[in-house]
């Protein structure tokens, strides 16, 4: 039990920049009926938590919010008549599980005792707060409706959801082909699980990708920018190939994608949007992703990138970091 009665947390009154991040004195949550109080050990820094501070999240937490989407730590106190998990049990905290999202950048969080995943021993708590990337990734790959896949395309290979995509698609024994920037994002995307890497120029992408599979392609692509992208992921597919757009950084593409599909007529192709939302009313098909994660990286199938640590009195410089896209590896703020 804490000795004090108040907590350190990082809230914004306004959207803004990294600068209307304030680290904040709050009252000490007590859990209530049912509910569980976790003390953070480790608090994962992301793409969603940049977009509740800019205030353009589709769902975006009432001001004034604490952003934050996952944190690791340790039961340290229950409410009445919760049973379900007891004091010193090491658990993750996602808010994909709650109401509303946010909420994680505290030392501690009060949930509904249901909330939490109990981590297994040997995986440790900055590990865990990559947890949600790895079942974004198994829902990612799902999405063709698990057809026999023997390739897939994993452009930007170095950012968070694609590493994770990349190891577990060589997990199930895929052939992953990247693309990335520069010397030091391919090294650590041929670290992470990618097979092969290519130049990711749109113009040039679809040749060196059927260069690379004997001129079959690539059975699923995951584009998170859009624009010539997206349109290159198509060109790079296999036979009754999918691409699947679970972003659009650079905004749709300019050039007409049904005229697109309809000259590649001859690959019967398909095209997916995808969030992880859709699971939001779901909670069987969402705690199974999850599990499915906390799996295959407590036996060691997939590993969470490399963790940079920062306090979370820090939560701004994290933040111009993730703005500028100048980390590799995940952001993990220490309470």
């Amino acid at each position: 039990m804490s000795m004090t009665n108040t907590m350190k947390a990082v809230q914004l009154q306004v959207t803004g920049g990294p600068e209307v991040l304030s680290l904040v004195e709050l009252p000490l949550p007590v859990p209530g009926p049912g509910q569980v109080r976790v003390k953070a050990e480790a608090v994962g820094a992301g793409g969603p938590d940049v977009l509740i501070r800019n205030g353009t999240y589709k769902w975006m937490p009432p001001l004034p919010a604490i952003p934050g989407n996952e944190l690791a730590g340790v039961v340290d106190a229950v409410g009445p008549g919760a049973s379900r998990l007891a004091v010193g049990e090491r658990v993750l905290v996602s808010a994909r599980e709650l109401p509303q999202r946010g909420g994680c950048y505290a030392e501690y969080i009060c949930v509904p005792e249901a909330v939490p995943f109990v981590l297994p021993a040997s995986v440790s708590f900055d590990a865990a707060v990559s947890l949600g990337n790895f079942q974004l990734a198994i829902a990612l790959l799902a999405s063709n409706g698990n057809l026999p896949a023997q390739a897939v395309l994993v452009p930007g290979a170095a950012g968070g959801v694609a590493t994770a995509l990349a190891q577990v698609a060589r997990a199930r024994g895929l052939r992953v082909i990247g693309t990335a920037s520069s010397d030091e994002k391919r090294a650590f995307a041929l670290d992470n699980g990618v097979s092969d890497i290519v130049d990711g120029d749109p113009r040039t992408l679809p040749e060196r990708v059927l260069a690379l599979t004997g001129g079959r392609g690539v059975d699923l692509a995951f584009d998170h920018v859009g624009g010539a992208l997206f349109v290159a992921c198509l060109r790079s597919l296999a036979p009754f190939g999918m691409a699947v757009s679970y972003n659009i950084l650079a905004g749709p593409p300019s050039s007409d994608v049904f005229d697109e599909l309809r000259r590649l007529l001859g690959r019967s192709l398909a095209i997916r949007t995808f969030s992880i939302h859709t699971v939001d009313a779901d909670v069987a098909q969402r705690r199974g992703l999850m599990a499915q994660a906390i799996a295959l990286m407590a036996s060691g199938q997939v590993r969470a990138p490399r963790a940079t640590r920062m306090p979370l009195a820090q939560a701004r410089r994290a933040h111009e970091l993730l703005d500028n896209g100048g980390s590799l590896g995940k952001l993990v703020l220490v309470p």
